[in-house]
């Protein structure tokens, strides 16, 4: 835990990271708590978040994990966050996002606020004209195997704000909950969510 001082995470942080996870909705996490249930006592549900937040007591429940099918007879398995971690991870994107958003190549359209996939297919009609080859991949089982260190790292070239390295630790070794159990995690990072840090990773 931090000292015993509080941290600079103000009211209005997770008020504005309230906003924007009731707008992308999402579904309920291990607690089965949707925003409908959660908006049900808003302000207390809030202040309580923001009161951990500050003091340094703040940490993630399990993730919750779910497969969904895709189209070769495989699963993606996505990690579901539970609405309070949600807001939680929101402050610290919001945080993050104007810092790191810089360092990231124009053409890069994963996870990056205002882009998306119609903008990448574009992009990548527009190079054909240009050049007349191309690279198809795919780092296998890249989120179960990013290195928690290494992220950590790479976090830490950006920024170091001590509570941003705390939560984003704790969220990085938060248990994910499948098949009525809870796993410990020392690598990799749930599919879903807000943060995405995987994106500095990479």
């Amino acid at each position: 835990m931090m000292a015993s001082r509080s941290l600079p995470i103000t009211k209005e942080m997770v008020w504005h990271a309230y906003g924007k996870v009731k707008r992308s909705n999402g579904s309920a996490g291990v607690d089965e708590e949707t925003i409908s249930m959660f908006d049900q006592n808003l302000s207390g549900n809030l202040y309580k978040l923001w009161n951990r937040l500050r003091s340094g007591s703040y940490f993630p429940p399990a993730v919750k994990e779910v497969a969904i099918p895709k189209g070769d007879g495989k699963v993606r398995k996505l990690g579901i966050p539970t609405v309070s971690d949600r807001i939680a991870q929101m402050v610290v994107k919001d945080y993050l996002e104007p810092i790191i958003e810089p360092i990231f190549h124009p053409n890069s359209f994963g996870y990056r606020p205002g882009k998306n996939a119609l903008q990448a297919v574009e992009q990548a009609r527009r190079n054909c004209w240009d050049l007349d080859w191309a690279v198809d991949l795919d780092i296998q089982s890249f989120f179960d195997d990013i290195d928690h260190e290494l992220l950590l790292k790479a976090i830490e070239r950006h920024t170091s704000e001590k509570w941003v390295l705390l939560y984003i630790r704790r969220w990085l070794t938060a248990p994910i909950h499948k098949e009525q159990q809870s796993e410990a995690r020392t690598k990799g990072t749930p599919q879903g969510g807000v943060s995405a840090l995987r994106s500095v990773y990479k």
